[in-house]
């Protein structure tokens, strides 16, 4: 039976459940060669410019061969890995590591043993193990990962001689952070970045995590390392500069199509997905998200004219 094209979330999701919004997504032709739909797609989102881009995307390229995609907003993965399993969802975008991590905990308990990895293959391998039993096929890791980045000021890196965090660990002196509040705690962050690097956090900032005010500390020198993402596009107009996770501190958190169980074995879907897979880089996903967040652009206008540059569309 064919799902509305806007969708609402049924009440047992949870009282508390942030539905954002649902809606079409495209102007593409949304049926095949004889004019008969494929069949109504619902792509999920969580509510931030990143997922929000990948989310149109996908629906764009998927009304374009013929379903009927609509994308509809969820806050969180909480929300939206269930709505996934129970068919209320079709598809999702998602992080490699991210999601590995998250259905590990959930299938093997809180205290699992990590199994997600710097190395997207390995990860993707333990995704499939995952999610397989739990009615969910990941597609194509793509070539796009958007993971921790740590930056420093391109004048710093020019007369320390930096280019990696090796470097920085080399120099030996007292480093200040500014991060999130929780940095110091997580793994990924200031414990890696002390067992990994042999960095001395004499102190870290509590900026948050690729905000104005944590590039505005290191501009100004309150702090010589700060936090982003790998697909931030707005540190190089700040004369701020990526050091390179040289020992691969950072899991593969490449962007990857999470399939319900409906499309599970579609192969149409999966090709029409994993297209873009293929071609998206870490580069074209922070330029799309600089046109949404700093030139104000609509995501879904971004995300067709990327499709139509590729020849996706």
């Amino acid at each position: 039976m064919r799902r509305p094209r806007t969708l609402l979330l049924a009440a047992g999701l949870a009282a508390g459940a942030l539905l954002l919004s649902a809606c079409g997504s495209s102007d593409s032709e949304s049926s095949d060669g004889d004019g008969a739909s494929k069949g109504a797609v619902v792509v999920g989102s969580a509510g931030f410019t990143e997922i929000q881009l990948m989310a149109e995307m996908y629906a764009a390229l998927l009304n374009d061969a013929g379903y009927e995609a609509s994308v509809t907003v969820l806050e969180n993965r909480e929300l939206y890995e269930p709505a996934l399993e129970d068919g209320q969802l079709d598809v999702v975008p998602d992080y490699l590591a991210t999601m590995t991590e998250f259905l590990n905990r959930k299938v093997n308990g809180p205290d699992a043993k990590p199994v997600a990895s710097s190395d997207p293959e390995e990860t993707a391998a333990a995704l499939n193990e995952l999610a397989g039993p739990l009615g969910l096929t990941p597609l194509e890791p793509a070539k796009a990962a958007n993971q921790n980045a740590f930056f420093v000021t391109q004048d710093f890196a020019e007369a320390k001689s930096l280019k990696t965090l090796s470097d920085l660990g080399a120099l030996g002196q007292p480093i200040t952070l500014a991060a999130t509040e929780e940095c110091p705690e997580r793994p990924f962050c200031g414990q890696g970045l002390t067992a990994t690097y042999g960095l001395t956090l004499a102190e870290v900032l509590p900026t948050g995590f690729g905000s104005a005010q944590t590039k505005d500390a290191v501009v100004k020198g309150a702090a010589q390392l700060g936090l982003s993402g790998t697909t931030d596009a707005t540190l190089g107009p700040l004369g701020l500069v990526v050091l390179t996770d040289d020992k691969g501190l950072q899991l593969a958190d490449n962007l990857i199509p999470i399939v319900g169980e409906k499309y599970g074995d579609d192969a149409d879907l999966a090709e029409v997905l994993d297209a873009l897979s293929r071609v998206l880089t870490t580069e074209d996903l922070a330029t799309l998200n600089d046109r949404v967040d700093a030139q104000r652009e609509k995501a879904a206008d971004v995300a067709l004219d990327y499709l139509t540059s590729k020849g996706l569309l």
